[in-house]
Parts: C-alpha cells; structure tokens; sequence
C-alpha cells in the first residue's frame, strides 16, 4: 500500500506541475499578444506591395504571390549597381 501512496502522491506533485505551467504558458502567450498590440510592425505600405505584385506578375507572365517584403536600409545594392556598370566601360577603347 505504501508504493501506492506514494505514486498517487507523485502523481498529483505532477499535475500540480502541469498545472503551473499551463497557467505560466497562457499567462506569457497574453503578455506577447499584448505587446504586440502596442508596437505596430513598420512594414511596406500597401501600394507598394501592389506595386511589387504587378511587376512581378508582368516579368513572369502570371500572377505570383509576395510573401515577404522588407525595406533595405543602407547602400551595398547601389554600390553593387554601380560596380556592375563601371565594369563594363572599355578603358582601353576600341580598335
């Protein structure tokens, strides 16, 4: 009988345990929902994704969906442009 009480007292020590963490869990998942709330993501107005959703659909010739778009801060893609032009003058002319 002892082994018994025992593994019914081990028992509801685990359900406790589960218990205070489903009430920890759902408490933390309502403070990230609230935080959320208060900071709107600063994404890509709307126009703008339309706008990206028809040149690509008009580059591939049918619609496509734009899962993801995200503004590029600092210079590397125009440094890289102006890499890519500049290399392709001819600096020692043509004969």
């Amino acid at each position: 009988m002892s082994a018994e009480l025992e593994d019914e007292e081990t028992v509801a020590e685990l359900l406790e345990t589960v218990r205070a963490l489903s009430d920890r869990v759902a408490h933390l998942e309502a403070e990230l929902e609230e935080e959320r709330g208060r900071h709107e993501p600063a994404g890509v107005p709307d126009d703008v994704v339309i706008a990206i959703s028809a040149a690509v659909a008009a580059f591939l010739g049918q619609r496509a969906k734009v899962k993801q778009v995200h503004y590029r801060t600092g210079e590397a893609w125009a440094q890289q442009g102006r890499a890519v032009v500049q290399g392709r003058h001819n600096i020692y002319g043509s004969r």
